[in-house]
């Protein structure tokens, strides 16, 4: 059988008009919920409800990659140049036939659109959100610069273009780690434009806020060592904790499991990726857990030490913490179980959410006389 072309427009229109059509219904509950309300309470409440459903989308694409279904439909943005896998249904036939385990099978199709459809209806949202800022900006009633809607829709775009590459690249592991990422970078440009519209200020001493700031960096790199390890597919590379193959340092090759441009599986001269590339990659991430757990205890227990209103911060940072240790050492010690890797995806986008508030409420305390905030 051919291949399909890699990027078939056809079902472009009808895409747009499935997302558009899944938009309706977040849009009408916040029109109907909100109908007397100000057009900026309006706008928040679309701002919070996208936000809570770009998470839902980050858990869903975990989901897509976890169960390999990243290639269920082999072309972009259809599938086989459909807008439904029922439409290539002999497509998919062929391909599960000769390959009963293979990249496409219906089910892997299934989960594979309707990822992509979850990410239109999203892309819709933040598309209304931009136009309706400006409206906003141009009868004078904004509260926010409409900018900030502005960089969240061109961040989407960016975001559906490595969705794309992601496909047409093969799973290429630099990609499709930037795409995850890329979700998560959504989440804190929402997450800093709902708490622009809130005006909550959250009193932070500048040390306090620089050392926010800086768990916040850790997370983010943290976060792409924990990308790069799952698009790798290293999680099992140690299956003991915490040691790894029954070693404090076992053989490692960070040459080859640290080049960035490679094709999955392929080592840095074309060959096969041996495994202790994989182990660096996994012991590397679990270095870094320490790192990140180490910063999040301190700035927790400097926030306790604070004002009673900082406490609630700290037991939310260090019930993430608890989180992401649970999840992660299930990930290695049940051999990679599908509820504990999306838990895990889960606790990360829940903390640079929570670090992001907690900058973007500091940000307001310094706009406003010390007695408000």
């Amino acid at each position: 059988m051919d291949a399909p072309e890699l990027y078939n427009l056809t079902p472009l229109v009808r895409m747009a008009l499935l997302g558009a059509t899944l938009a309706i219904g977040p849009l009408a509950w916040v029109w109907l919920r909100h109908r007397g309300s100000e057009p900026a309470a309006r706008l928040r409440a679309l701002t919070l409800l996208t936000l809570f459903l770009t998470f839902d989308l980050v858990l869903f694409g975990a989901f897509t990659r976890l169960t390999d279904s990243g290639l269920g439909c082999p072309d972009w943005p259809g599938c086989y140049g459909n807008a439904s896998p029922l439409g290539a249904h002999g497509e998919i036939h062929a391909a599960q036939t000769a390959m009963p385990t293979g990249p496409v099978t219906h089910g892997k199709a299934w989960v594979e659109m309707v990822h992509r459809y979850l990410a239109t209806g999203v892309g819709v949202l933040i598309t209304v959100l931009a136009i309706a800022s400006w409206v906003e900006t141009r009868q004078r009633r904004a509260l926010i610069s409409p900018w900030w809607a502005t960089a969240t829709f061109v961040w989407v775009c960016l975001q559906g273009a490595f969705g794309a590459l992601t496909v047409t690249m093969k799973l290429y592991p630099a990609i499709v780690t930037a795409h995850l990422l890329g979700g998560l970078g959504m989440l804190v440009l929402l997450t800093a434009q709902s708490e622009a519209y809130a005006r909550v200020p959250l009193a932070l001493p500048r040390a306090l806020w620089a050392a926010t700031g800086a768990v916040f960096v850790i997370s983010v790199a943290q976060i792409a060592l924990g990308g790069w390890v799952s698009t790798n597919y290293a999680v099992l590379a140690c299956s003991d904790f915490p040691m790894c193959q029954d070693s404090w340092w076992p053989p490692m090759d960070f040459h080859h499991g640290f080049t960035v441009l490679r094709a999955l599986g392929v080592g840095a001269g074309g060959e096969m990726l041996p495994f202790a590339a994989l182990t660096a990659i996994h012991w590397t991430h679990r270095l870094g857990a320490l790192v990140l757990f180490a910063a999040i205890a301190w700035l927790a227990w400097q926030l306790l030490a604070g004002r009673a209103a900082h406490r609630y911060w700290a037991l939310a940072l260090l019930a993430v913490a608890a989180w992401q240790f649970l999840s992660g050492l299930s990930n290695v010690v049940l051999d990679w179980p599908l509820a504990a890797a999306i838990a895990h995806t889960a606790g990360a986008a829940a903390l640079i959410v929570l670090l992001t508030t907690m900058l973007a409420r500091a940000h307001q305390a310094r706009r406003v006389p010390p007695a408000a905030a």
